[in-house]
């Protein structure tokens, strides 16, 4: 069963970092590529960043440029994403995703709190 587990979220002051994991099974991302998502409450899921399956070509939404990194650890098939300068608009539900297949894939997310 294609699956993927999202983990690292938690509360952190502004200014803060926190590094949230994707790790996938039954597939490996070194060939799928994989994309992280975030919703916020009363908001639309939104882009935040992608690593093709060339894993030095990356895209990220312009307001996590700098302070975003994804990255991967092909021997763990696990996909990074360090989060740095968190700001409070920076909360919420961090979902990871990728394409296998023709099939769309998600994980459960994840929950990333930026207050004071």
């Amino acid at each position: 069963q294609v699956q993927l587990v999202e983990s690292g979220g938690g509360w952190v002051q502004p200014g803060g970092s926190l590094r949230l994991s994707c790790t996938a099974s039954k597939f490996t991302f070194s060939r799928t590529g994989v994309k992280w998502y975030r919703q916020a409450p009363g908001k639309e899921r939104e882009f935040v960043a992608r690593m093709f399956a060339i894993a030095n070509i990356t895209s990220y939404k312009d307001s996590v440029k700098g302070r975003f990194t994804i990255s991967r650890d092909d021997a763990k098939n696990t996909v990074y994403l360090q989060m740095n300068s968190l700001k409070p608009e920076d909360t919420a539900v961090y979902y990871c995703n990728t394409d296998y297949n023709g099939e769309d894939y998600w994980g459960q997310g994840t929950q990333v709190t930026v207050s004071s």
